[in-house]
């Protein structure tokens, strides 16, 4: 059920009192001004949330993605977190990393077409972005977790909320693992609650719909996760869950904020599931990798090893893992599917970049339209208007 990952730390409360404190001083100086949010003349998309821990952010993005790369020129924007370099770097072939970060490394292997950058710094990210220094004719940026970047003012701000972990039931850090008061939701123009059951009944839509208490001019959506078929992470072929045979033991190798539904999501492919877990962005050591070695050579044939599109990225760049790991490594990759109202999400998100781009097809095709249609008010097209556009 909804908030079933939840666990309050009741004797850290005091000190989420303290934390909250500050959080809402700087969510003030924000709301008058003291610092100050940049808007940009290109359309700004955020994806984020408001919790510590993984809320689906990566296929998320994934799928903006998908839905805009034919229509515009998408560049992603992220921080690069746990990067090893400094400042602005654009992705190309000879990336690592080090030098970008493991989610934006699987966001370019992904989509080799798509410009993908990293700065902490999102303001100046954008302007070297659009400025024509770096890329031309960008359409769109879509900010990867930057919900709580507040220099940037974004067209469309998405909020993701896991619904094992709704934010209406969480506290403050460090008792719970919200990084900001619940009001914060306040912002968001889309409200996204990831990682529901697929078979989520109505009355629960009812249910979170009214628990969310949102605002008219916010919109609510509802995702699940779905797997594609297992991809070799090293050497083999592609395979599907459903060929996994009954008596396999999965060693399920992680390096996530969230790996839990991962591991219950496997459980009816196999005989058994054998979880090794390593904090989220974990970059894999020397004792890491003979770890890895030992707990794969104990178990029993068959078996295999199944790890994430994210921890991936980080193992290719892993030396000394063991023949025998290498050729039995998969990586099951993850995309989302929205449980209702796919297409006016679509269409909000299309509607927004065609409103606000003036080199995107989406652009070039309103104007076409616009130009048809001039004698006809009666034919044209509709807009999508956000609170802060």
């Amino acid at each position: 059920m909804e908030g079933d990952f939840i666990k309050i730390n009741e004797w850290l409360l005091p000190l989420s009192w303290l934390y909250g404190l500050g959080v809402r001083i700087r969510n003030f100086m924000f709301e008058v001004g003291l610092l100050k949010s940049h808007s940009f003349d290109v359309p700004v998309i955020s994806v984020g949330n408001i919790t510590v821990g993984g809320t689906g952010k990566t296929p998320h993005v994934e799928y903006l993605i998908s839905l805009l790369r034919e229509k515009a020129n998408v560049a992603v924007l992220s921080r690069g977190y746990k990067r090893k370099s400094r400042g602005f770097v654009m992705a190309g072939p000879e990336s690592t990393t080090r030098d970008i970060g493991d989610e934006p490394m699987q966001m370019k292997k992904k989509f080799r077409d798509v410009t993908v950058a990293v700065d902490r710094n999102r303001v100046k990210g954008i302007r070297l972005l659009t400025d024509g220094s770096t890329v031309k004719d960008i359409d769109v940026i879509l900010l990867d977790d930057a919900f709580q970047h507040r220099y940037v003012k974004p067209g469309i701000n998405i909020l993701l909320v896991d619904y094992h972990r709704l934010i209406i039931y969480d506290k403050l850090l460090p008792a719970g693992r919200l990084r900001e008061p619940l009001s914060g939701k306040n912002r968001a123009d889309i409200v996204i609650v990831t990682k529901c059951p697929k078979d989520l009944k109505p009355m629960n839509f009812r249910v979170i719909t009214k628990a969310m208490n949102l605002f008219p001019y916010q919109h609510l959506y509802f995702t699940t996760l779905e797997y594609d078929n297992l991809t070799p992470v090293f050497c083999g072929e592609e395979m599907s869950l459903d060929s996994i045979k009954p008596d396999t033991n999965v060693l399920l190798l992680t390096g996530i904020a969230s790996p839990k539904q991962m591991a219950v999501d496997l459980e009816p492919y196999a005989k058994s599931i054998h979880s090794l877990s390593f904090p989220d962005h974990h970059r894999f050591n020397a004792g890491d990798v003979e770890r890895i070695n030992n707990t794969f050579a104990s178990l029993p044939d068959p078996k295999m090893i199944i790890t994430t599109e994210k921890d991936t990225t980080r193992l290719l760049e892993t030396e000394g893992l063991s023949e025998n790991v290498r050729h039995n490594m998969y990586a099951l990759p993850l995309r989302i599917r929205f449980i209702e109202k796919k297409e006016k999400f679509n269409e909000n998100i299309l509607g927004y970049v065609r409103k606000n781009s003036r080199n995107s097809i989406l652009a070039k095709t309103k104007d076409d339209n616009k130009s048809r249609n001039s004698h006809h008010s009666g034919n044209r097209s509709r807009t999508i208007s956000f609170r802060n556009n």
